[in-house]
């Protein structure tokens, strides 16, 4: 059932005052940390002084003054921020209180506000099998509620999951480096990895890319609960499972280690930092030990 208008704004409000919070207590100063500029701005012209990088010499003033000058750099410290959300079926399952795609809007919001608290700028894309919707990046509290508002109502056109495509997107359309959250429960529905290592290894020379996984503990194994029909969220493919069958849960669950390790494979082989959040876990303490181990 779609929600109203006045339900979409209360659960923006609830979910503001909560994820604000934490970021104000508790990552705003780590994610600062973790997530510096990595650009460099020009600073001011000096005089050459034994040890500098030769490299640096401003040539023109050194012209000019007949000694030599050298252009210093300082580290920028303000970033853009993207995150690339992932609005495919999949997301819609829960078997606990919270479904995939609750838990994806509030850490998608704790990341916001923690930019907005380093005066950064936030842009958001939602993808499928392709990119839905492209949001660019910008300040303030306004732009960060209606990314959460976003993120709550919008109703993509698209089950699927693809996830080169936004990774791609991303690539052509941020020129300068900004620090990149993707959040899916990465499960690719087009079974493309070689597409999306490539995507990963072009968009990781020039961004900061970070994963955040998100799963729900029932897709990691099924219970003993007999003859059940099972429904695929992204292709809508049903089929009949007994899952009073010892073997057929064993080879869900190898299934299951399997597409995980690959995923785990994939983004270690690009160098990408990665959370892996469970709905019925607590996404504060991995995010923190994310925070922590960069």
């Amino acid at each position: 059932m779609q929600e109203s208008e006045n339900d979409i704004l209360r659960r923006v409000r609830k979910i503001e005052i909560k994820t604000r919070g934490l970021s104000n207590e508790i990552f705003a100063g780590k994610y600062h940390t973790a997530f510096r500029g990595r650009g460099m701005s020009f600073s001011e012209v000096r005089e050459y002084r034994a040890g500098d990088d030769v490299r640096d010499i401003d040539w023109n003033v050194t012209a000019r003054s007949r000694k030599p000058h050298i252009k210093v750099y300082e580290e920028e410290r303000e970033l853009t921020m993207m995150l690339v959300v992932d609005v495919s079926g999949s997301r819609m399952f829960g078997s606990t209180e919270r479904l995939k795609k609750n838990i994806i809007t509030e850490i998608a919001a704790v990341l916001a506000f923690s930019a907005a608290e380093n005066n950064d700028k936030v842009g958001c894309i939602f993808f499928s099998d392709r990119v839905e919707k492209f949001i660019p990046p910008k300040k303030g509290r306004s732009h960060i509620l209606m990314i959460i508002r976003e993120l709550i109502g919008f109703r993509p056109e698209s089950t699927g999951t693809k996830l080169s495509e936004p990774v791609r997107f991303l690539t052509n359309v941020n020129k300068k480096r900004c620090t990149t959250f993707i959040l899916s429960d990465f499960m690719d529905s087009s079974q493309d990895r070689s597409a999306l290592d490539d995507a990963l290894k072009i968009a990781g020379g020039r961004h900061d890319l970070v994963g955040i996984r998100v799963y729900d503990p029932r897709e990691t194994e099924l219970p003993d609960v007999g003859i059940v029909e099972l429904r695929d969220a992204e292709t809508g493919r049903k089929v009949w499972v007994d899952t009073s069958s010892r073997a057929v849960r064993d080879h869900y669950a190898e299934s299951w280690r399997q597409r995980s390790a690959e995923i785990e494979a994939t983004l270690k082989h690009n160098r990408i930092d990665t959370a892996t959040v469970s709905t019925d876990g607590d996404y504060v303490a991995e995010l923190m030990k994310l925070f922590k181990q960069r």
